[in-house]
């Protein structure tokens, strides 16, 4: 059965105007489950005018009641999570487990959104003369355009209308064409919830044709994206040339320390279910493994152990620990990149393959001896990679572990605290995890240093992107 993948516009569930669109793959297989429509110029001009309408109504709804309705949204998320487990695991390719995990998370966004909305509130100062009242407000900052991915296609889309609907504004989402089904079970949820119609649209279509027509439009007052560096500076430049402010989340290329202080075995077994989660498709994922040398070859022997019996399969399997890539460029791009470090001298202890030749499936690959000029120590590898890289002087290898522009997250293994302290300052990252793997949790602000992004999304500040501020002097 082929199935349908609508544009959603002022709660109308449509085809586009121009009747265009793709097909739709099931990375396990690498065949069509249906079509998704393509927005055109037409679509877009109706999306943007409900949304105008849509951020006068919604602003006019008091934040507590906004709460209330947030609330219900994860509700209707939570209620039906089977079936929407089954939608994430059949387009984007992780196992049943971690898609059950990514509905609870886009719930949990939604719930904390409806949290902080309920705790929007100005202050009032005493002006420098008696007679003076100054008041400060906070606004909805207006339209949001949102532009999401296919790695974590409803909780990375959450997030964003978490925030956006909390503050009171309306929202255009362009999420990836290769994961359609996801947002439209979330905007179904928001809907049935009793968010207005002309306060959400759902758009797909060619990405560079959608933003280039969204960001400048007069309408549209805020920008947000998750995604690569490359495509953020492009759309955080277009957003520039209107002087309209962005939040960007990008990617990460994370250094991942583990000291002679620590059990390598139990390090490996943490490290090997954060690498090999979402096929290593987050942008949070261990990269580039630093290992002090007197623990090297232990960690290295039972990372190696793990790649190899690692079950690799269809999500839907409930056996299955780690799914396919999500697409024929991902399987690419990986066999470009151990193609490459191979070429250079690198040793593969494990994986270093394709599996099959049906669907988009690559083998958990260890790598030893890796040169630095092999380019997965440069770009963000996005699977299930895992470069083990030995060290001896620790001044060395935090030049490595500093030295590329990605900073978003780092991670350090090490039971003594004073290291700990010494190597956490000394990491140029907006997150890092010492002794765990991260996840990104609501009630915490999540953000990339230096090319990682711009601004953050969660934690109390979680409405801040989405408001602007305004000073009354009273007399």
């Amino acid at each position: 059965m082929t199935i349908e993948f609508p544009l959603v516009i002022n709660g109308r569930w449509r085809e586009g105007a121009a009747r265009q669109g793709q097909d739709v793959l099931n990375p396990a297989t690498g065949e069509s489950i249906g079509k998704v429509a393509h927005a055109n110029s037409t679509d877009l001009d109706e999306a943007l005018d409900a949304a105008a309408r849509g951020l006068v109504e919604w602003q006019g709804v008091s934040p507590w009641q906004r709460g209330a309705i947030l609330k219900s949204a994860a509700d209707h998320l939570i209620s039906d999570i089977d079936s929407i487990a089954r939608i994430i695991t059949t387009e984007q390719g992780k196992p049943l487990a971690e898609a059950k995990a990514e509905v609870t998370r886009s719930a949990e966004f939604l719930e904390w959104g409806g949290e902080q909305a309920r705790r929007i509130a100005g202050r009032t100062l005493r002006g420098r003369v008696a007679a003076n009242r100054i008041e400060i407000e906070t606004h909805p900052i207006g339209v949001v355009a949102a532009f999401t991915p296919w790695n974590f296609p409803m909780a990375l889309a959450a997030k964003k209308f978490a925030g956006a609907l909390g503050a009171g504004c309306s929202i255009i989402c362009k999420p990836s064409e290769e994961t359609p089904g996801s947002v439209l079970a979330l905007a179904k949820a928001l809907l049935s919830a009793g968010v207005p119609p002309a306060a959400i649209s759902i758009v797909f279509g060619r990405p560079e044709e959608i933003s280039n027509y969204l960001i400048p439009a007069a309408a549209v007052a805020k920008i947000t994206f998750t995604g690569s560096i490359p495509v953020g500076k492009q759309l955080a430049a277009a957003a520039g040339r209107v002087m309209k402010p962005v939040t960007m989340e990008l990617g990460g290329h994370a250094p991942t320390i583990v000291c002679g202080d620590v059990d390598p075995e139990r390090a490996a077994d943490i490290l090997a279910r954060a690498k090999f989660a979402n096929s290593g498709q987050i942008c949070l994922s261990p990269t580039r493994f630093f290992v002090e040398e007197s623990v090297f070859e232990r960690f290295t022997a039972r990372m190696t152990e793990h790649a190899k019996a690692w079950r690799v399969g269809d999500g839907m399997d409930p056996k299955t620990q780690m799914g396919p890539l999500a697409n024929e460029r991902r399987v690419q791009a990986i066999s470009h990149l151990v193609e490459d470090a191979r070429q250079r001298g690198a040793k593969i202890a494990a994986g270093g393959n394709r599996i099959g030749n049906r669907g988009f499936f690559y083998a958990p690959t260890v790598m030893t001896d890796v040169p630095e000029n092999a380019e997965i120590l440069h770009s963000e590898p996005f699977g299930p990679i895992v470069p083990v890289l030995p060290f001896k002087d620790e001044n060395e290898m935090l030049k490595q572990a500093n030295g590329l522009e990605f900073g978003l997250s780092a991670y350090l293994f090490s039971n003594d605290a004073a290291r700990q302290r010494r190597l956490t300052d000394a990491l140029h990252f907006g997150t890092v995890g010492v002794n765990e793997f991260v996840t990104h949790l609501p009630e915490v602000p999540l953000g990339g240093w230096k090319e990682s992004g711009f601004g953050t999304e969660g934690g109390i500040e979680i409405l801040s992107p989405y408001q602007k501020t305004k000073f009354v002097s009273v007399w």
